[in-house]
């Protein structure tokens, strides 16, 4: 089982305020870590203090006990990574990019050729034979993360694994990451609060360098109040119809004819009141917090730091 730790861990590029600052969190055995936050958070940057493409300005990272600055070899044999947009050498074809990374970790041929089939099955990657040049960003991504995976490293840090993916892409790469958590410890950092929800076990807030909540995904309901439900009818219901339901008519999301995600003010009274007039327009075969609710702690978070520290 994998573990990484960062204590104290602080980082300026220039005068300023630090692009992190006294950030400290620590996870081992196996799981998935969403690692959230906007652009500029401070999220890549952890992932590079990580791996040792950084050096801290103030603290320290840890991979499996060991410093990736003065032992990066040791630090990082047991380590799958895709930090920012990996570019293999475009002159190589699929199997020649992934064989140079199994090659790196010591892998003889015949395993080479046993993990990239592996990585094959699951992601479904281009022609072998194809030149990365070639490929198209979706399939460049595949790749990316099929050399992270090349070896069944225990720890892997992920920066935003699904960038560039089409939805059919996005949805094989959730489902490799929801087979591989169950051993392996995957820290993962994203702005897309979906693919969080759907694949990682425990959360952690960023927000302007800093770490607003670490928390394990299903508590975050009672933590916060959902401001939106998602409500699936058995039968389609008319727009303006469900537009009479909210205050806000402009807000309500159609996701298809049978199925709405609508705003309310969060309040249990509010929340009984909306699906005792949804029942009203037709049978009601869902009413659940909406999938964005995670985007919802967040802004709150950010609304409200002194409280949710």
């Amino acid at each position: 089982m994998g573990f990484f730790e960062v204590s104290h861990l602080t980082k300026w590029y220039r005068e300023g305020a630090p692009v992190l600052d006294d950030v400290s969190f620590q996870y081992d055995g196996a799981g998935a870590i969403g690692y959230l936050g906007p652009n500029g958070a401070g999220k890549t940057t952890t992932l590079k203090l990580l791996v040792g493409l950084l050096r801290p300005s103030r603290g320290r990272a840890l991979v499996n006990g060991l410093d990736p600055i003065s032992d990066r070899k040791a630090a990082l044999w047991d380590v799958g990574s895709v930090i920012e947009t990996p570019e293999p050498y475009p002159t190589l074809n699929v199997f020649e990019a992934l064989e140079t990374v199994g090659r790196s970790r010591g892998l003889e041929r015949d395993d080479v050729d046993r993990e990239v089939d592996r990585c094959d099955e699951w992601l479904h990657l281009p022609p072998l034979g194809m030149r990365i040049g070639w490929l198209s960003k979706g399939q460049r991504q595949r790749v990316a993360l099929a050399s992270a995976l090349i070896g069944d490293p225990s720890v892997l840090l992920l920066d935003e694994p699904t960038s560039g993916l089409d939805p059919a892409e996005r949805v094989i790469v959730r489902g490799v990451l929801n087979r591989l958590k169950r051993d392996h410890l995957i820290l993962m950092s994203s702005h897309q609060m979906l693919e969080v929800t759907e694949v990682c076990d425990r959360v952690a807030f960023l927000h302007q360098g800093k770490v607003l909540l670490q928390t394990r995904v299903d508590e975050i309901p009672g933590r916060i109040r959902s401001r939106q439900v998602d409500v699936e009818f058995a039968e389609p219901v008319a727009a303006d119809k469900v537009a009479a339901l909210s205050p806000v008519p402009s807000e309500i999301v159609r996701i298809s004819e049978r199925h709405w995600r609508i705003p309310f003010d969060g309040s249990n009274e509010s929340r009984a009141r909306l699906l005792r007039l949804c029942q009203e327009l037709g049978p009601v075969v869902q009413f659940t917090g909406s999938s964005l609710l995670l985007e919802d702690a967040y802004l709150e978070l950010i609304e409200e730091p002194t409280e949710a520290a």
